[in-house]
């Protein structure tokens, strides 16, 4: 790294150690290329735990691509994707939870979202889970005592011990809740708008986006293919689907659509069904609102300007009755979608929380481990009974901590960086 800096920065001094300097970056020719900062980070103290060289240029992209060019020609090379995190991963500069945490700050979509990510960032939650972990060392080490010394160590009762497991139970369901939030923040929520022909499908898509989206016809069978928009409701990303109407006497064509509405639906979190509620219920309505009846929907009675006489035939509850062109009406469509999505709370994304499928797997076997420990104590069996449970709890956590990382999670998150960083 020395050799690079000077090969390609003309301070007129030699760096000091994490200074700015004003520099002239020249190519290997020693041609200048423009005039920047330098500022050198010798090792341990800085990103990666490594000596790095930082040099801040004008945002030209041709500047940037001729600097970039002049350092692969002095010896550099481009960095792999996440390769800078993953060298301050190794390097002890970082846990592997802040590292999943950057790249789900480079992945953010919205304020939320990097609020998630920098909350992790802190190793917030690896001091959680360390917290249980000692706690659980700590009883393992009294019951092993105590069965290993029996003369010499009393047993701890069984009530103290489910006692002290207690509050760790709760931390872990509290832990899993927080992940629950974090990942709506991070995934947002899909919404399939759903409904027989002339409906108002894409006509409410239009209002919810403010802008004409999609195409709006009296003719039946317009809409078909699947149209995806997002909107924001209370800073969660809601991606909306608007599909083609579901109907039993459909063209070839209209019929892919409806194949992929099929499709849409399943995949979604939400079933938004828009009915025309200005007119008797159609056998097409009735088939769209049994085919959803298990799924989380929000059942929206459309044209209510018009009449709604259809909504007299609708078995159900909750319904919304309103009209897309009522700004009220959409309104409580929004907050019908947060209710549902994330039970119409504000989410707070300031809390270190779960992040991968693999943590809340190990938290959901720390869990069932501890379940099943207290279960054991309150049948009043031996303490060595209970040891095995303990033990699985804390390998468990042990993998969310990465104490016992697997090599394949360490490079699942690494993988998802796009970038060098």
């Amino acid at each position: 790294m020395p050799q690079l800096a000077e090969r390609v920065v003309r301070a007129g001094a030699a760096l000091r150690p994490r200074v700015a300097h004003r520099a002239t970056i020249v190519d290997e020719a020693g041609e200048p290329l423009d005039e920047g900062l330098a500022i050198l980070f010798p090792a341990p103290h800085s990103y990666t735990g490594e000596t790095m060289l930082e040099l801040q240029i004008h945002g030209s992209p041709v500047l940037a691509r001729e600097v970039v060019r002049a350092l692969l020609v002095c010896g550099a090379r481009l960095a792999e994707p996440g390769e800078f995190t993953r060298r301050a991963f190794f390097n002890g500069k970082i846990d592997l939870r802040g590292a999943a945490a950057v790249a789900d700050a480079i992945d953010a979509e919205t304020r939320s979202a990097a609020r998630a990510a920098i909350a992790n960032l802190g190793g917030g939650l690896t001091a959680t889970v360390e917290a249980a972990r000692r706690a659980l060392s700590e009883i393992l080490q009294e019951i092993a005592a105590a069965i290993d010394f029996p003369d010499e160590v009393p047993e701890p009762p069984h009530a103290g011990v489910e006692a002290r497991l207690a509050p760790l139970l709760s931390t872990l369901q509290q832990l899993r809740r927080d992940g629950d939030i974090g990942r709506i923040i991070r995934e947002g929520v899909a919404v399939a708008i759903v409904g027989p022909p002339n409906a108002g499908k894409s006509s409410l898509l239009n209002a919810l986006l403010g802008t004409e989206r999609a195409i709006v016809s009296d003719i039946p069978g317009t809409t078909r293919d699947t149209i995806e928009e997002r909107i924001f409701v209370d800073g969660v990303a809601v991606r909306l689907l608007d599909t083609a109407g579901i109907r039993s006497h459909a063209d070839r064509l209209e019929a892919a659509g409806i194949e992929r509405t099929e499709r849409a639906l399943s995949a979604a979190g939400i079933a938004l069904v828009v009915i025309d509620g200005s007119v008797p219920l159609s056998n097409e309505a009735f088939k769209v609102l049994e085919r959803t009846r298990e799924a989380d929907r929000v059942v929206f009675f459309n044209k209510a300007d018009l009449g709604t006489i259809g909504t007299r035939e609708y078995d159900g509850s909750n319904a919304i009755v309103g009209s897309v062109r009522d700004a009220a009406s959409l309104d409580v469509l929004r907050s019908a979608i947060a209710r549902i999505g994330w039970g119409g709370e504000r989410l707070d994304a300031s809390r270190p929380h779960l992040a991968a499928l693999y943590e809340f797997e190990a938290v959901n076997a720390a869990m069932d481990a501890l379940e099943s420990a207290c279960r054991t104590l309150r049948s009043e069996q031996p303490l060595d009974f209970v040891s095995p449970d303990l033990q699985r709890a804390f390998s468990a956590l042990g993998h969310v901590s990465e104490q016992v990382a697997a090599e394949e999670v360490i490079d699942g998150i690494f993988s998802r960086f796009c970038v060098g960083k």
